[in-house]
């Protein structure tokens, strides 16, 4: 392996100008030196950076006989990098799931895997490392963040999304307790082993299983009859996990324990520059919102699934068109990004009615998404959805069908829109009918650009830079102004001149006058924020994921970001706005406070008189 690396190096030294090795360049020298090993062993590409950590933390020696310099190690650590697409957003991304939990909805869609929190399966790949780790958010975040940094990923800032049925059904002292672990998690990452195997140890002192066939014989009995159809996933879970709540009455918090962490966070070397809720929209109230935020939440993720009551009301979506319409206004007008899910190929459905649905989600100023995961239905055992596809009532679309619906709504989103997802990361193994293929978003753009209509579409995810270098003289801000019911917002970008977005800001403008009179029932007092205060919701810089503190490559820390609200407090301010407020995760207080706002309970804000 120190040959190897040494080669690698030496490759590297002796290429012209600033350029990592190619994939195609490192796979050459790899199997040249595999070739030397004895049988069929080869090096993986996964093991070579760690080996090079290893290299340097324990043998300072060698590595100083090699001469790598901080430019060329930059190049190395380039070269080797595992998956760079999962930082290429900026931050480092970690999904963690919520143990499983009665749910207080019932669609007819919903698998109800009694493994996990309703409407997952248990051979996602999110779920499988959750249930690894007996569901405890230290553990989740802790090995993530070990992947994540031996496949060479910066991981002092991430984004934290929390999935697993309703957030807002789960007891109040587990939320915090939930949230308390995922700082703390990453407050003393890199974690002791010891404390590590203590964590797994409690777990197993308990009686609880984490292998994949225990767990399964434990629930095959309940689960045969849930999907039969003769008891529910609520009913089947009490039998299952009931009697073992008291053994967790230790996952709870107090609200003091969560500010420790937090406050802690802000100067961690790993920081939460994100934090994700899911929920459904009718448990949206100004109440939980309130509690979102001193969580520390920066984006509420809700199911939507369609616009369309008969649609909601076929497929036993226990939620109202006004609903959705309430929550979207009450998550904007409390600051958070609003990621939604929307879904094709529903009961009742056809074609062409849900490429009309998707533009009215997205251009109707009742909903106007931030971003969307956009799913087709799948055909998954043990759901409702089996009866109806048995008795005709319900078919998959063909892949023609699928595909004309997706590559319409893609052409159909703004640009303030970002398509974050098309399919969900359900195991073909475990869908009976639907679409079964991975690549399906690839399939749509390769639609897009084959008909030469790829300069018509103005997805965020499809223009974003990722970790390409930004000649910064190029780019310009663009303004893309839109009204919503309650709010006038601007979209701030930067973009290329080829149209590709380097960074963004999300400004909310409330229409108190509007507000004061209640529209969709919401009262204004409950608010938390008051006439004359504007928000900044999301302020994004695209670029391979910076280090804290340094100055990078890509487009992060050259300066993009603090221009954003410095546009974003002109516009406030010529509006007739005297503050702006910005929803701050708490990893990214520091940064604001350098940029003169103010902490103000909530919020932070800075005057714009």
């Amino acid at each position: 392996m120190e040959e190897l690396i040494h080669d690698i190096i030496e490759h590297l030294r002796a290429i012209p100008g600033e350029r990592p090795l190619s994939p195609a360049e490192l796979d050459r020298i790899m199997r040249r030196h595999s070739r030397e090993l004895p049988g069929s062993q080869r090096f993986s590409k996964r093991s070579l950076l760690p080996a090079c950590i290893r290299i340097e933390e324990e043998r300072p020696e060698l590595w100083a006989s090699w001469q790598v310099d901080t430019a060329l190690k930059a190049r190395l650590h380039a070269s080797l990098q595992m998956k760079p697409r999962r930082t290429a957003s900026g931050v480092a991304t970690i999904t963690v799931i919520t143990r499983p939990w009665p749910c207080s909805s019932n669609c007819l869609y919903c698998p109800a895997d009694l493994r996990m929190p309703k409407s997952y399966l248990c051979h996602e790949p999110a779920c499988q490392r959750a249930e690894q780790n007996f569901f405890d958010p230290y553990l989740q975040v802790a090995l993530r963040l070990k992947a994540l940094e031996q496949m060479g990923h910066a991981t002092d800032k991430v984004e934290l999304i929390v999935l697993g049925g309703t957030w807002s059904d789960y007891p109040k002292a587990y939320q915090l307790w939930f949230v308390c672990e995922l700082f703390r998690a990453l407050n003393e990452w890199p974690a002791p082993e010891e404390a590590l195997r203590r964590r797994y140890q409690r777990y197993r002192n308990l009686g609880y299983m984490n292998s994949d066939a225990a767990l399964e014989r434990f629930v095959a009995p309940e689960q045969e009859r849930v999907w039969q159809g003769e008891e529910t996933y609520n009913t089947a879970w009490q039998k299952l996990y009931g009697t073992k709540e008291a053994q967790l009455s230790w996952m709870s918090a107090t609200e003091g324990e969560l500010h420790a962490v937090q406050k802690a966070n802000e100067h961690a070397a790993h920081r939460m520059v994100g934090l994700v809720i899911e929920t459904r929209p009718d448990t949206i109230t100004p109440e939980a919102l309130h509690s979102f935020r001193a969580l520390g939440c920066t984006k509420v993720q809700i199911g939507i699934q369609s616009t369309r009551q008969d649609i909601l009301d076929i497929n036993r979506r226990a939620t109202t068109t006004e609903e959705i319409a309430r929550a979207m206004l009450l998550i904007r007008l409390f600051g958070f990004k609003i990621h939604t899910h929307l879904m094709v190929n529903l009961e009742g459905s056809t074609p062409q009615e849900d490429i009309e649905d998707f533009r009215a989600f997205v251009e109707d100023p009742l909903f106007l998404p931030d971003e969307i995961k956009l799913y087709p239905c799948a055909l998954v055992a043990g759901t409702a959805l089996v009866k109806e596809y048995e008795e005709g009532r319900w078919r998959p679309y063909t892949e023609e069908e699928l595909l004309h619906v997706l590559v319409a709504d893609t052409l159909a989103t703004p640009p303030y829109v970002r398509i974050s997802r098309m399919i969900r990361d359900i195991s073909a193994d475990d869908i009976m009918a639907g679409n079964k293929k991975t690549n399906l978003r690839q399939m749509v753009e390769q639609k897009i650009i084959s008909a030469g209509e790829a300069g018509l579409v103005h997805d965020i995810r499809f223009r974003e830079i990722a970790g390409r270098e930004v000649d910064l003289s190029t780019l310009s801000l663009d303004d893309v102004a839109y009204e919503t019911l309650g709010t006038e917002e601007h979209f701030l970008q930067w973009v290329t001149p080829d149209g590709h977005i380097a960074g963004f800001l999300r400004l909310s403008l409330p229409k108190w006058k509007r507000l004061k009179e209640g529209i969709l029932g919401t009262d204004a007092a409950a608010l938390p924020t008051g006439p004359g205060e504007a928000m900044i919701r999301e302020v994004h810089v695209y670029g391979q994921a910076a280090h804290l503190g340094r100055t990078d490559a890509a487009a992060q820390h050259q300066g993009l970001g603090r221009a954003l609200v410095k546009r974003a407090e002109e516009i406030a301010h010529d509006a007739g706005y005297e503050w702006l407020n910005v929803v701050s995760a708490v990893g990214t207080r520091e940064y604001y406070r350098m940029l003169g706002f103010d902490d103000a309970g909530l919020y932070q804000r800075i005057s714009v008189e």
